[in-house]
């Protein structure tokens, strides 16, 4: 009996001009699309007529599916044959547990493919006018997540080494820790002051950008109910948006949702 394949691909952040060539290739002939609850809606359009959708996506208080019925699905679906693409919002491997879905594929004996996709790590504050390095200001970027595994009985982020390391800190996933994350790095002696933005809703047209400090910044995203999806930024680099470089806001909303099209999440 022929077996199928599993590809593991990266949708982007939001806007789905972001998919890669060959994401959209393999999206356009796949048998089955395994899909999660952040990737555009727009490239379920383009997959074929008789390809089968299975939405698996995940809410941070309920889950469709839980990972190990995700993994089990994709094998199932290779075992029976199918070409099975699992399409997951920016990169399949940047906090998207791509990872446990390939090792699930490697435990079958099932071939698999994992296609990177552009990560809202940095496409977010790219389509908010803010770059995450910037010579004289920043030469390095850390990227970290605001939900970790609740597994963990500590957490297993060093807070005193990434307050004290410089450069750029991005929160992904953190609205909810938002509070707890910033005074602990304030309190391993991250300053203040420092410039901080939050990030709702990256890349599509109901982007919203708040600006502040590390201190005020979780009031901020509180008083503004600003809900996930969402990132943080914080470093001198936000300085940078109100210096001119933002330029997603200056669309007139109607290019942007022609182009991108009005999210239905």
């Amino acid at each position: 009996m022929r077996i199928g394949k599993v590809y593991l691909v990266g949708a982007g952040p939001g806007d789905p001009d972001l998919i890669t060539r060959k994401g959209l290739r393999l999206l356009r002939r796949a048998d089955v699309v395994i899909y999660d609850r952040l990737i555009p809606p727009a490239l379920l359009e383009e997959t074929r007529s008789d390809a089968e959708l299975i939405y698996v996506g995940k809410q941070p208080t309920r889950h469709r599916l839980s990972q190990e019925r995700i993994n089990q699905l994709l094998v199932d679906r290779a075992l029976k044959g199918d070409e099975v693409l699992r399409l997951k919002g920016g990169d399949p491997l940047v906090f998207g547990r791509g990872g446990e879905e390939a090792l699930a594929c490697r435990d079958y004996g099932i071939a698999f493919e994992i296609v990177p996709g552009v990560s809202s790590s940095y496409a977010v504050p790219a389509y908010a006018g803010i770059p995450l390095t910037q010579r004289h200001i920043s030469s390095a970027f850390t990227v970290i997540t605001g939900h970790e595994s609740p597994d963990k009985s500590e957490s297993a982020i060093n807070y005193q080494a990434l307050a004290q390391l410089g450069g750029t800190i991005v929160i992904l996933m953190g609205v909810k820790q938002l509070r707890s994350i910033t005074r602990r790095l304030i309190a391993n002696g991250l300053a203040g002051d420092t410039p901080a933005a939050v990030i709702e809703w990256g890349t599509l047209p109901r982007q919203r950008t708040y600006i502040g400090t590390a201190a005020a910044i979780a009031d901020i995203a509180e008083e503004q109910a600003i809900k996930p999806p969402a990132i943080t930024i914080i470093g001198e680099v936000v300085r940078l948006r109100e210096e001119g470089v933002a330029w997603f806001d200056l669309l007139p909303i109607t290019e942007i949702e022609s182009r991108i099209g009005v999210a239905t999440w």
